[in-house]
């Protein structure tokens, strides 16, 4: 399947005898066939003509729109997928043991992956990271004592700042950072991944909606005008798995520089360029192909992208039976 990414203003995406177009303002041409598209990402000012987006709701192709610093804006979503008896179900958990015992799964396992990536990095560039990895430790045996969901996320956000504070020892230190910020990012490593989690956030948001459940209905983020709030909640366990293991490989790698960002853009804030954008999509494309056996219900190895739909499976499951332990977040070794 094939995913298209459009960072080129003025740049129009149309259909044509079966296949999605892109006419690029200097006259270069791209196709793509019908029934290999999976998703489009529009990034800055692109355009689809109203053929093109017909097209993409008959085929459940959804569309997700992105400034061109990689702000999220929202999505073109069919209705096709919509479950009303499986909506009902997963709102009636929200009040319940269901949303505490699986948040505590959610979180402990984030924390989790998060002390797998650091101790990679750790023994990768010889430097120790021993009081960040206790404090990390520290929160997750914590989580599993937590009586309420406030708790928990008071632990997952000590969990996250030794987490970055550890990562921000094992950068290069042309890239070195001072902590998580976002809104704007303030610099280059959290341009990245800001940019990685809005993508994933959208991949994962396409994948609950295939199932038939509401976005909007989290469990462990409570309700939040605006804002995708299951999606949220089953991005946490992927974050450091997926998108921070990717930057982390393309800094310390020498596979991106600073002449890729920009700091004078349309918005305020640290941007990737379009070559920084297209070196970027391209990394992290490359992770969500990459297949693993990390997933304790499949003896198998998966890609990343088909490891967070089988995710979404399990969870569809757990909510069915209102039981949070059929659920098991993806843990990584």
């Amino acid at each position: 399947m094939s995913l298209l990414y459009v960072n080129e203003n003025n740049a129009c995406i149309g259909i044509e005898a079966n296949r999605f177009v892109v006419k690029y303002a200097d006259g270069m041409k791209k196709m793509i066939p019908a029934e290999t598209l999976e998703s489009i990402a529009i990034m800055g000012y692109a355009q689809m003509t109203t053929q093109c987006v017909r097209e993409c709701l008959k085929r459940g192709i959804p569309v997700s729109y992105y400034s061109k610093g990689g702000s999220y804006f929202g999505r073109l979503q069919s209705t096709g997928h919509i479950d009303a008896k499986r909506q009902r179900q997963q709102c009636a958990l929200y009040q319940s043991d269901f949303a505490l015992q699986l948040s505590k799964r959610i979180i402990r396992a984030k924390l989790n992956n998060q002390l797998v990536v650091l101790r990679r990095y750790e023994k990768s560039k010889n430097r120790s990271v021993s009081e960040q990895l206790n404090r990390i430790r520290n929160c997750r045996e914590k989580v599993a004592e937590c009586l309420y969901i406030p708790e928990i996320m008071g632990y997952e956000g000590q969990g996250a700042k030794a987490y970055f504070d550890g990562l921000s020892g094992l950068i290069d230190p042309e890239f070195v950072f001072h902590g998580r910020n976002k809104r704007p990012p303030r610099d280059e490593f959290n341009s990245m991944i800001s940019l990685g989690y809005s993508i994933l956030l959208n991949e994962i948001y396409g994948k609950i909606e295939a199932k038939g459940l509401n976005p909007y209905f989290g469990f462990l983020h409570r309700d939040n005008e605006k804002h995708p709030t299951l999606a949220s909640d089953m991005m946490e366990e992927w974050r450091a798995v997926i998108v921070d293991a990717t930057v982390m490989s393309m800094v310390n790698g020498h596979e991106i520089q600073k002449v890729d960002f920009v700091k004078d853009a349309e918005e305020p804030g640290c941007y990737l360029t379009k070559n920084g954008i297209k070196k970027y999509l391209t990394k992290l494309e490359k992770k969500l192909q990459t297949e693993v056996r990390y997933l304790d219900d499949v003896d198998y190895a998966v890609s990343f992208r088909r490891g967070i739909a089988l995710q979404m499976e399990s969870l569809v499951k757990a909510i069915t039976y209102a039981d949070a332990d059929i659920y098991k977040p993806i843990q990584i070794r």
